[in-house]
């Protein structure tokens, strides 16, 4: 059976919001709704560009329940049998749900469900949040804990990976699941660990170790907290002197942009410098609500990033993430990283080759704002943190010159720093040229210096 209390350790009660699939009936109206259906923003044609998510099966719903994120909670998608209610699924996804509770747990809101295309098995919503039979399946390469942060993680809960940073896993649950979700292993309680983490320990631990200037809180979704015990934990980590800054990774406004309440907000406010890593993935999931949540978390001074996984058959596409990222740009949520999806067990149906993602940055760069070209990296298996990944731009390099090429191809040489500036020379050892060259020309000026370089020239190629 899946296993899935929202909010988890910390989290909202279980009377709150015990997973009861799909309810028609109207439950009880909220005490604070949030209007989502007025906009402040005036209708222009950047509006079109984000419709709503429509409300589905749900039109009957009172306004005061669709807008209520507990409402939402209470009437997600979480069983085979309220799933097949609402779509035909394929042989692979009815025995992926059927064994969901075992792995991952599945939970959809009413809110992300409107967006799945149910009559396209090869929706890319769909894929991100449907189990499917591949999940039990790990190749010989998969691990439970691909980032490693089990073995950096000095008090429980909290990992210390990077010199001057730390993540603090505050709770396992989310408003949904992504079937790729890295910590699959501790998320949602169904997997093969279960999280404890000691909130007065790792919040002393951050108090004794002043090189710790940046806080990460994640999980699951720290949104999930209500806003009392959230404001909790940021105040006692604000309250630290040497902690600069906290950061809260998120995939609450994607899954459950009701969640941002003015009320959450205004509380966020009060805990600058505060940021925000959103996770969009695709185009469709930026909607209307989508870009009213991010503009109330924007307008309130905190600065949005985005973090996108590249997945196979939902955003390995140039095109697909192009478009992305121009409406992330409109929404004021800067793209930060593309993933390459990390080799967790079960997931080798949802990833890419590496060299997809080197393509789709070379599309980016030079071809659109460089506000919209995130960084492209792989987090290194067993721990070895983000490594960045991209075209090659450097062709070349030694003590004169580097050979440097553009979006374009073409080549270019720019002048490496000196200590005395050289005389004007004709022939092998000249300054570099400030003109386009042919790319084999200038690699082979570089590599033959009259003052040679200790290079050879494969090591330059």
């Amino acid at each position: 059976m899946q296993t899935d209390e929202p909010g988890g350790q910390w989290g909202i009660s279980r009377v709150e919001a015990s997973p009861l699939g799909v309810n028609r009936s109207p439950l009880s109206q909220h005490p604070n709704p949030v209007n989502l259906e007025s906009s402040p923003l005036k209708s222009s044609s950047i509006d079109e560009q984000f419709p709503s998510a429509g409300r589905g099966i749900w039109a009957r719903v009172p306004d005061a329940d669709w807008n209520d994120w507990r409402w939402q909670l209470r009437n997600r998608i979480t069983s085979l049998e309220a799933l097949e209610a609402l779509m035909p699924l394929t042989a692979t996804e009815r025995e992926g749900v059927s064994h969901a509770g075992h792995h991952l747990a599945m939970a959809i809101t009413p809110y992300f469900f409107n967006l799945i295309d149910i009559n396209d098995p090869n929706c890319p919503i769909r894929a991100q949040v449907i189990p499917r039979a591949e999940e039990m399946v790990a190749a010989p390469w998969e691990m439970a804990d691909p980032c490693g942060e089990d073995e950096h993680m000095p008090v429980p809960g909290l990992v210390h990976r990077y010199p001057d940073r730390v993540l603090f896993l505050v709770t396992d649950r989310c408003a949904a699941y992504c079937r790729y979700c890295t910590r699959s292993r501790v998320v949602s309680g169904a997997g093969e660990q279960h999280l404890h983490t000691e909130f007065d320990a790792a919040i002393n631990y951050i108090r004794e170790h002043t090189e710790v200037r940046d806080v990460l809180l994640s999980g699951g979704d720290p949104l999930l907290f209500s806003d009392e015990r959230l404001e909790h934990v940021l105040r006692e980590l604000r309250a630290i002197k040497h902690v600069e800054f906290l950061r809260i990774g998120t995939r609450i406004p994607i899954f459950l942009p009701q969640r941002i309440t003015p009320e959450l907000c205004a509380m966020l406010r009060k805990y600058h410098p505060l940021w925000m890593s959103i996770h969009t993935n695709h185009p469709k999931e930026a909607t209307h609500e989508v870009r009213e949540a991010c503009a109330r978390l924007a307008d309130a001074g905190i600065p949005l990033g985005n973090q996108s996984v590249l997945l196979r058959g939902v955003n390995d596409d140039a095109a697909v993430m192009k478009k992305l990222v121009h409406k992330l740009l409109m929404m004021r949520v800067r793209p930060y990283y593309i993933y390459q999806c990390d080799p967790v067990k079960g997931t080798h149906h949802l990833r890419t080759t590496v060299s997809k993602g080197i393509e789709i940055i070379e599309a980016l760069r030079g071809h659109t704002t460089g506000y919209a070209v995130p960084q492209y990296v792989i987090d290194a298996p067993g721990g070895g943190g983000k490594v960045p990944i991209g075209p090659e731009y450097v062709l070349a390099h030694d003590k004169q010159r580097v050979i440097i090429r553009n979006y374009e191809g073409k080549v270019f040489e720019y002048p490496e720093l000196n200590d005395a500036p050289t005389p004007v020379k004709s022939g092998p050892g000249a300054p570099p040229s400030a003109r386009p060259l042919g790319a084999e020309a200038a690699i082979k000026s570089c590599c033959t210096t009259q003052e040679g370089n200790g290079h050879d020239g494969a090591t330059l190629n």
